[in-house]
């Protein structure tokens, strides 16, 4: 168990996932140090956060970006770097250059393969584990015959780029939502831009319930693991926005089959679908913090997986969510009430109640504040790029396969 204090420098600090592990680590008697490429972000206020620094963009500048992290890693003798958003692919690009601490990233090629969502389900078939069909488009002509075939056969497919974020350009069957048309049944155009370098995937449609995950991986070994399920999202098939643990072992038992077989280490978060019969379906993979962390508590021992994983490995142990806690992001669990069904006004009245909001914390109330100027900023950038809001709050740090 680590009981010297640590410097700790966190990138992505615009993610509510960042400011989660911020608190963890202050909790645990450590030094917390952010970098983050936007002017506004989440942990700038933050009590837990002894100081945050303006580095260039990871997307548009990432040899710079590279350069100033190890700058501040020597600068501020940090102990570990722990990346939580996209940046993790241009920092895993750049690890040669960040030798000075342990960096909570693997090799780009190992996170690239599990990015990209038409190459993990090919990664995990040949593992033996039961996946969705899946196939890899590359141009309208292939779109257009993916589609027909589709039709032909009745099937039910969803459709999506095999590098995005928050769901955002997901094409779901109709009969899931309107507001979603089905390409099966001729909806839509084939998508403008799609090439062999922006592909999509065409995916069967899975009837089932939808179950997140998140864990800590340290040389094929799960030392920390949280199940969830996917209730509220920014809309049908967006990201989770209300986050409550689940007695899940299939799940822990499918990703420690997973990190055995691929001897993976770091954070990483799984998307499945669970029909009736029991199977697991995994649907994609984000190789990095995933929203699973706010179910963990200080209690819970969290940072020491991240810090200090090897007594985790030797005994054994996978170190699980203790309380009952309900966690939410609240201005968009707010937003949902204006898409729920006919009798889930209750059931989403009595979540709201329950839940704690991840944003705004005891002592700590800074970022409930910077998240307005956060959507104010992406709302500038999104009329200036002509792009989503959604688009807009990670444009300048994702990652879409660029060598």
């Amino acid at each position: 168990m680590i009981t010297e204090a640590r410097n700790i420098l966190i990138t992505g600090g615009r993610a509510p996932v960042a400011l989660e592990l911020a608190r963890l680590f202050k909790s645990a008697g450590h030094r917390v140090y952010v970098a983050e490429s936007t002017e506004y972000h989440l942990c700038r206020g933050s009590s837990a956060v002894e100081a945050s620094f303006r580095v260039p963009s990871p997307r548009h500048q990432p040899q710079a970006y590279v350069r100033r992290l190890a700058a501040l890693t020597e600068e501020l003798d940090i102990h570990c770097l722990i990346p939580t958003c996209e940046e993790i692919f241009y920092i895993a690009a750049g690890l040669e250059r960040l030798t000075g601490c342990r960096v909570l990233a693997a090799d780009r090629s190992i996170l690239a393969g599990l990015h990209h969502k038409g190459e993990f389900i090919d990664r995990v078939r040949s593992l033996g584990f039961a996946v969705p069909d899946t196939e890899l488009i590359s141009s309208a002509a292939e779109w257009q015959r993916a589609a027909e075939q589709a039709a032909a056969n009745g099937e039910q497919r969803v459709y999506k780029p095999a590098y995005s974020r928050f769901a955002s350009k997901v094409i779901l069957p109709a009969k899931e939502s309107a507001a979603f048309p089905s390409v099966s049944q001729g909806g839509i155009k084939p998508p403008a831009g799609i090439s062999a370098d922006a592909p999509w995937v065409s995916q069967q449609y899975i009837e089932g319930t939808a179950i997140c995950t998140y864990s800590i991986v340290h040389e094929g070994s799960v030392v920390a693991h949280a199940a969830y399920d996917s209730r509220y999202r920014t809309g049908r098939s967006g990201a989770s926005v209300y986050f409550e643990s689940l007695e899940h072992p299939a799940s822990l038992d499918w990703v420690q089959r997973f990190a055995r077989a691929t001897g993976f280490s770091g954070q990483i978060g799984f998307d499945f679908i669970e029909p009736e019969n029991g199977t697991l379906y995994p649907i994609e993979c984000n190789p990095r913090a995933t929203s699973g962390i706010h179910l963990f508590t200080p209690e819970d021992g969290l940072t020491e997986a991240l810090l200090n994983p090897g007594p985790l490995v030797k005994s054994g142990a996978v170190l699980v969510p203790r309380s009952a806690r309900k966690a939410m992001l609240t201005l968009p669990m707010l937003g949902c009430v204006l898409k729920l069904r006919p009798g889930e006004w209750g059931n989403w009245r009595q979540a709201l109640l329950a839940g704690e909001d991840v944003i705004c914390r005891k002592g700590d109330h800074r970022p409930f504040l910077e998240q307005f100027r956060v959507v104010y900023a992406a709302c500038k950038t999104a009329v200036r790029c002509r792009i989503s809001i959604t688009e807009a709050l990670t444009e300048d740090i994702e990652w879409n396969g660029e060598a």
